[in-house]
């Protein structure tokens, strides 16, 4: 089957995309910043699966480490038939406590990569004629739901510019969409030292279902994709929510930056 690239492959989303795609059949190009990660994971699917894994170790949020991933992306001699822009991070402090630095890179990975390796992308895809590219987003970024936090005016262009663009190139039979999940388990909290404690199971989504729901979407042609029917709801809600109210909400969706 045709080769797959995920980027944040080792853990939480990333690392389910890398699973489902292997047990698919598919070989694939794992990124991310862990060289050791990268190649336990890579041997694992191998072992697992049968599939050939190729690893490509990179700082998304810099130039340097998001050249290397679009020369990958683009090269016309080993295509990528499926690009999957899972990296991302969050900050746990809000806006006016964090470093401009810190806030820089945020955008880069969660914004400028996911524009390069589209565009990267889509210069092979289109003229090639097939292909797809799923760009991990969120529920979060249908409203201003973290006070504090840039993560989902990150998201909303994420999502947003998945179905424009998207929209454009499905003619040329290359299929972009937005995955926009809810609340997750995986260490993408953990990681970005949010406490996730007070949040009730039912909140929850299963990362696999994520994956599944994902895919299933894709293979229909979808722009944009919302895992389960709950997340659904609470995305035409806070879409339709007046800002008014939306603002005087403590922390829409059970989230708030801290200190």
């Amino acid at each position: 089957m045709p080769t797959a690239l995920v980027t944040g492959a080792t853990a939480g989303i990333g690392a389910a995309f890398a699973d489902r795609l292997a047990r698919d059949g598919r070989d694939l190009v794992l990124v991310a910043r862990n060289e050791q990660r990268l190649a336990d994971t890579a041997a694992e699917l191998t072992r697992r699966y049968g599939v050939a894994v190729e690893v490509l170790a990179a700082d998304l949020s810099t130039a340097d480490g998001c050249g290397a991933v679009e020369a990958r992306v683009g090269a016309v001699d080993k295509p990528v038939a499926l690009l999957v822009n899972n990296a991302g991070i969050s900050l746990h402090k809000p806006f006016t406590s964090n470093s401009a630095d810190d806030e820089e890179r945020l955008l880069w990975l969660n914004v400028r990569s996911v524009m390069r390796l589209t565009h990267a992308a889509l210069a092979v895809m289109v003229p090639r004629r097939s292909g797809a590219i799923v760009n991990v987003s969120s529920v979060s970024g249908f409203a201003a739901v973290m006070p504090g936090s840039t993560y989902p005016a990150s998201k909303a262009w994420v999502t947003n510019f998945s179905e424009s663009v998207g929209a454009k190139v499905r003619r040329h039979g290359v299929r972009v969409m937005a995955l926009c999940p809810g609340y997750t388990h995986t260490e993408f909290h953990d990681s970005a030292g949010i406490d996730m404690s007070g949040l009730p199971k039912f909140a929850w989504l299963d990362v696999d279902q994520v994956v599944a729901e994902g895919l299933r979407d894709l293979r229909r042609g979808k722009l944009l994709s919302v895992p389960s029917l709950r997340y659904k709801a609470a995305a035409v809600v806070l879409s339709r929510l007046p800002r008014a109210v939306l603002h005087r909400l403590p922390s829409a969706g059970g989230s708030r930056t801290r200190e």
